[in-house]
């Protein structure tokens, strides 16, 4: 039988009543409060660094082309927040790979019913993260040599019109792996 096309919002309250439920709730705390800390203190470190790389990134325009520092500036802050944002998921992801794929185990045992509620394992968790890292690193080695070709397409002249959409493209792959 067909969902009703509406029942999303229905399934994202069951998922978080499931993943906030006691039982549960450490191995979802966890990785939030790390990907937390991490990603305040890359915001911390992008703040404090943020007019060095705006120097470093922004040409230095002859006195007749100052008038385009004003269209120049925004973009470059746009490509600041980008690096910093997609610096951050990635790394994120990394951190994050081994307690996501110890919550999936987890909500399985319990949406199965066979144990309501699992217990809790250091040693199993750290004996999943060589696995969960290498996958990563899998992942990783896939995406960098397509993200340097892509880039690099997207220098040159004419041919960088076809590069934002494969960029898009690429992107909703990558998350597809990823997710």
């Amino acid at each position: 039988m067909q969902a009703p096309v509406l029942s999303g919002p229905q399934y994202l309250r069951e998922g978080l009543k499931l993943v906030l439920s006691p039982n549960l709730r450490m191995f979802v705390l966890l990785p939030l409060a790390i990907n937390l800390l991490l990603f305040g203190g890359l915001i911390y470190f992008a703040g404090h660094e943020f007019s060095l790389w705006l120097d470093a990134l922004m040409p230095t325009l002859p006195n007749w082309l100052s008038f385009l520092s004003y269209i120049l500036w925004p973009l470059f802050v746009a490509l600041l927040v980008l690096m910093v944002f997609f610096t951050f998921t990635l790394v994120a992801n990394v951190i994050a790979a081994p307690f996501n794929g110890f919550l999936a185990e987890k909500v399985e045992v319990v949406v199965r019913g066979k144990d309501p509620f699992p217990a809790f394992s250091w040693g199993e968790l750290v004996a999943m993260v060589p696995r969960t890292f290498g996958r990563e690193m899998r992942k990783l080695a896939y995406f960098l040599p397509r993200a340097i070709g892509l880039f690099i397409l997207s220098l040159i002249p004419v041919v960088n019109v076809v590069a934002a959409p494969l960029w898009l493209i690429f992107g909703v792959w990558m998350m597809a792996i990823q997710y």
